[in-house]
C-alpha cells in the first residue's frame, strides 16, 4: 500500500520549510509568490491531501450540537435515536465538538439561549417546528431533520426513511398475492395525538399507503382505529369493540413504532389467516414477530439517522463540507420471524 503523503514530503519537493507549506495550505499569507508557486506545484505532483481537521484542532474552537427530542423511556424508538446521537458525538468529540440532549417539553427559546452550533431534530410539532427553524435560519444555525422532515427550503440535511415510499411498501406487503375480494377492509391502528400542536410524524407514510390502495384496491374500506398509549385497558377495549363490529377485518397495520401496544390483544385474539404489519425493530416489536403475532416489521438501522446527522453537521461546522445528498434515505429492511434473529 502506498505511504500517505505528508506535509514534510511537500516541503522537500518544493525546497521550502514545513512552516511555509503549512501557511500556503491554510492560506495564512506571509509567503512569497515564488515559494507559493513551488508549494502548489509540489502539492499537485504528489497528490497531497491536507488534513483539514488538524487546522481545526489548532484553532481550538469549541462547537456544540444539540439534539431536540421528545422525552422517552427505555426501549422506545426515541432511545435508539438518542443512542445514535451519542455515538456520533463520540466520533467527533476529539474535534472539539460536544453534544447535548434537549427535551421538546423545554421551550425552544431555552435551546436558542444556549446558542448551539447546530441542531438535530425530528419535526414532531409542525407549527412549533416552523417557527423554531425560522429562528435557526435567521441565526445561521444549521439543522438536520431525522425520522421525518418538513418540506422547507432551509434544512441542511435529512436522515431517515423515505416516508411516503415506506407507506407504499407497507401496503404492497400487506396485500401481496391477495385477490381483490380479500382486500375489502383494512384496520389502521393510530395514536391519539396532540391535536392542538399537530404532531403527526406518519402522515406522509399514510399517504403512500392510501395511494397504493387507491390504485390497486379502490374498493377497500380503510378503518382508522385510535388508541391511547398510556391507557392499555382502554386500548384493549377499543380493539375489542372494533373487531366485534368488524369481524371480517383480517389486515392490520400500525405505521408508528408502537405495534407492541396491541400485542396483548393480538395474543388473546390472533387474527387467523390475516396479516399484521408494523414498523421499527424495538425489542417489544421483535417479540411479537417471534411469537407469530405480527407478520412483518419494516425497519431500518434507526441509530444511523442521528449518528450520520451529527457527523454531517460536524463536517459542516469544522471544514465547511456539505453532504453528498441533502436527503439521505435509510435502507428499508423487511423483517419476518425467519430472518430477524441476526438483524
Amino acid at each position: 500500500m502506498n505511504r500517505k503523503i505528508t506535509i514534510i514530503d511537500v516541503a522537500k519537493r518544493a525546497g521550502v520549510s514545513k512552516g511555509t507549506v503549512d501557511r500556503v495550505v491554510h492560506n495564512r499569507g506571509e509567503v512569497s509568490k515564488k515559494s507559493e508557486a513551488k508549494v502548489r506545484k509540489a502539492i499537485e505532483e504528489l497528490h497531497y491531501e491536507p488534513n483539514l481537521y488538524a487546522s481545526v484542532l489548532a484553532k481550538k474552537t469549541d462547537y456544540v450540537i444539540a439534539c431536540l427530542l421528545p422525552e422517552f423511556s427505555e426501549g422506545e424508538y426515541w432511545e435508539k435515536i438518542w443512542r445514535g446521537f451519542e455515538a456520533g458525538g463520540e466520533q467527533v468529540s476529539a474535534l472539539n465538538v460536544t453534544t447535548r440532549l434537549t427535551s421538546f417539553r423545554k421551550a425552544c427559546a431555552e435551546l436558542l439561549e444556549a446558542a448551539p452550533s447546530g441542531v438535530v431534530m425530528p419535526p414532531l410539532f409542525k407549527s412549533d417546528c416552523i417557527a423554531f427553524t425560522e429562528e435557526l435560519r435567521r441565526r445561521d444555525i444549521p439543522y438536520v431533520y431525522v425520522d421525518s422532515k418538513l418540506e422547507d427550503d432551509n434544512y441542511f440535511a435529512y436522515y431517515g426513511m423515505p416516508m411516503y415510499k415506506s407507506g407504499f411498501l407497507c401496503a404492497a406487503l400487506l396485500t401481496e398475492r391477495l385477490r381483490e375480494e380479500e382486500v375489502d377492509q383494512v384496520a389502521v391502528i393510530r395514536i391519539n395525538r396532540d391535536k392542538a400542536r399537530q404532531s403527526d410524524p406518519t402522515v406522509n407514510r399514510r399517504s403512500g399507503f392510501m395511494d397504493y390502495l387507491a390504485v390497486n384496491f379502490p374498493k377497500c374500506e380503510v378503518h382508522n382505529v385510535f388508541i391511547t398509549p398510556s391507557d392499555p385497558k382502554g386500548t384493549y377495549a377499543t380493539l375489542d369493540a372494533f373487531f366485534k363490529e368488524h369481524p371480517g377485518v383480517k389486515l392490520v397495520v400500525m405505521m408508528s413504532s408502537r405495534i407492541h401496544l396491541i400485542g396483548r390483544y393480538l395474543a388473546d385474539h390472533p387474527i387467523a389467516g390475516g396479516r399484521v404489519i408494523g414498523f421499527d425493530n424495538l425489542e417489544k416489536n421483535i417479540a411479537l414477530l417471534q411469537e407469530g403475532l405480527i407478520n412483518i416489521l419494516i425497519t431500518q438501522r434507526t441509530e444511523n439517522q442521528s449518528r450520520y446527522a451529527v457527523i454531517s453537521l460536524a463536517d459542516r461546522l469544522l471544514i465547511g463540507r456539505m453532504p453528498a445528498r441533502r436527503d439521505n434515505y435509510m435502507h428499508m429492511d423487511i423483517l419476518t420471524r425467519y430472518n430477524q434473529e441476526n438483524y
